[in-house]
């Protein structure tokens, strides 16, 4: 199903927009529906290492396990699956769905390359080989699997980032709805890009007699950096697009859409000016990433929150078959801000900074789960519908906010991060509620997330024309 942006009148009334991305009905649409497939294959993954990780946290129920090496090594994965390997999938997706039709050649081997390297990721722990390092942004498994099948993803991740940019069509130039969605997308292929770079370049100049987790810690933290840019700026188009498609005319012009952007954006060229400035092992290295990743992307979010929330109170009834994509947004918007909200705090290294980053992460996972059901009617699939649809979004976001609640309650008593079992060290009630709260929305998300894989694996096997009410709202 298109999306087309259908002029002037339906676009724009009395001074509000409502935000589109056409889809194009070519051979795109199979590079798509590739990446969608490789971005739901690392959720499955993902999820079951995160049933190992949660259960491995949950007080009474870890003495099950081998805590701490079982924890860690469920930790690197879970998280490289359901954050790197799931947003670069679903940027790839929508990359594909705006390049220019040229190039197959290139994003059929961007694919093919972060497939196999997810592949291997996926099955270097139960190999029983490598050392878990839990490094910022990219936790690593020594694993040669594991090392391999890395580098094999970030190959195809610079493949597609290097297409799109060579095949970006301009969008963004016409300021229209749907070119400011595109400049959007081709800002976030941007800060990958930028990303990429740091990677090398911290990889060329990093000092050779480090080891371990100093190694990896430089490595990773610019790029690191960089990336939380690309899902920044994945989630406003996410955001304005799903606000679109309920039907909401937003008190945000394209103009001026382009330029929260921008400002979503310009912060992340302090990357090269701190590799030009200082060594990569400096204090005042991590200092400028830190300072940028804080203050670059916050001036856009709100505004673009505040439009998305205000244009949907004011959006027509919706029929039963888009309500999943408005639960999806809202829960976004929930748990993004409580991320932000809880980061606020954030004093010394214990569980409340998990706390913060998975608020955030959530946030930008549950917006990009609500493209995936706006999108799947027009890459050939049916449209998710029912209970089940709306009802996922929720289960998911209340699930997480649970546990980062949990984190945060456990953080007030001092719980340390990346620890389990007995190494959490659990004296008071206090601590072992908190935990117990983090575990017990574990679980529920856990739940969220499957009855997510459920409901986008059921409509990938109907197909046909959506709904004429579906119709209706577009």
């Amino acid at each position: 199903m298109d999306l087309p942006v259908r002029g002037h009148r339906d676009c724009a009334s009395e001074g509000r927009t409502r935000y589109s991305l056409p889809v194009p009905a070519d051979a795109r649409l199979a590079l798509a529906r590739g990446w969608l497939w490789l971005g739901m294959a690392s959720l499955v993954g993902s999820g079951l290492f995160s049933i190992l990780l949660v259960v491995s946290r949950t007080p009474g129920v870890n003495r099950l396990l081998p805590a701490a090496d079982f924890f860690h090594v469920a930790l690197v994965a879970h998280v490289d699956l359901s954050v790197l390997v799931w947003f670069v999938s679903l940027a790839g997706m929508l990359w594909s769905l705006v390049a220019a039709p040229r190039a197959f050649g290139w994003a059929r081997a961007a694919l093919g390359l972060a497939a196999a390297g997810t592949a291997a990721m996926a099955l270097a722990p139960f190999t029983g080989a490598g050392e878990p390092i839990m490094a910022n942004y990219i936790p690593m498994l020594t694993a040669p699997l594991f090392v391999g099948g890395l580098l094999l993803f970030g190959a195809g991740a610079a493949l597609l980032v290097g297409r799109t940019l060579l095949q970006a069509r301009g969008t963004g130039a016409r300021l229209d709805a749907a070119g400011a969605l595109g400049f959007g997308l081709n800002a976030a292929a941007v800060a990958t890009a930028v990303a990429l770079l740091a990677f090398a370049w911290s990889w060329a100049v990093v000092p050779t007699e480090l080891e371990g987790k100093a190694y990896y810690e430089i490595l990773f933290w610019g790029g690191g950096h960089a990336l939380q840019f690309t899902w920044t700026l994945l989630m406003l188009v996410a955001w304005l697009w799903l606000a679109g498609a309920c039907g909401a005319r937003l008190p945000l012009s394209p103009r001026v859409t382009v330029l929260m952007f921008w400002l979503a954006l310009a912060a992340v060229f302090a990357t090269p000016v701190a590799y030009l400035a200082y060594d990569v092992a400096s204090v005042e290295h991590r200092a400028i990433l830190t300072w940028a990743m804080r203050v670059g992307g916050g001036p856009a979010i709100l505004p673009v929150a505040l439009a998305a929330v205000v244009g949907l109170l004011s959006a027509p009834p919706l029929p039963r078959e888009a309500r999943p994509w408005r639960a999806a947004l809202l829960s976004s918007v929930l748990l993004f801000g409580a991320g932000g909200l809880i980061g606020v705090f954030i004093a010394g290294s214990n569980v409340r900074i998990p706390a913060h980053y998975h608020g955030c992460i959530v946030g930008v996972t549950l917006a990009l789960m609500g493209v995936v059901y706006r999108v799947l009617p027009s890459l050939g699939y049916a449209a998710p519908q029912g209970r089940l649809a709306t009802a996922q979004p929720w289960v998911y976001g209340i699930g997480q906010l649970m546990h980062i609640v949990g984190l945060v309650w456990s953080g007030g008593y001092g719980v340390q991060r990346k620890v389990a079992g007995a190494e959490q060290v659990l004296r008071s009630t206090g601590e072992i509620a908190g935990m117990g709260l983090m575990g017990l929305g574990g679980a529920v998300a856990i739940v969220g997330g499957l009855l997510f894989v459920v409901v986008v694996l059921r409509a990938m096997r109907g197909a046909g024309a959506p709904s004429a009410a579906l119709e209706a709202v577009n």
